[in-house]
């Protein structure tokens, strides 16, 4: 099956980032594939490159660049909600890109389920 995600929280104030990510995680392990996550609305702090955790807490930014080094995840950054948090291409992640919503219908149009996580 190919899944297209939907993150619409930021890492570390809600359980639906890190819920995302083991089901991305998850699906490629049973063979699904992943093709794109989307982040939208808070979700979008996901791809910030100025994420410093602790070293005892997980670091949610890394494991999405993991996930898309590691099996060719495209992850998209919405671009007008990115501008309003600061986002820009100067200070995203590694893995991530921003464009706009257009590949968000792109990737409901072309994944089997498109499974969002987040109000």
């Amino acid at each position: 099956m190919k899944f297209g995600i939907l993150v619409n929280e930021g890492p570390y104030t809600h359980q639906a980032t890190d819920t995302a990510y083991q089901f991305a995680k998850a699906a490629i392990d049973k063979g699904h594939s992943v093709d794109r996550v989307f982040f939208y609305h808070d979700g979008v702090n996901n791809s910030s490159a100025l994420t410093e955790p602790p070293q005892d807490d997980r670091n949610i930014v890394a494991r999405w660049t993991k996930l898309a080094e590691e099996h060719g995840v495209d992850l998209v950054v919405c671009v007008a909600a990115a501008l309003r948090r600061g986002i820009k291409d100067d200070n995203l992640a590694a893995g991530f890109r921003i464009s706009g919503l257009g590949q968000l219908v792109e990737s409901g149009i072309q994944s089997d389920r498109l499974v969002v996580f987040g109000d």
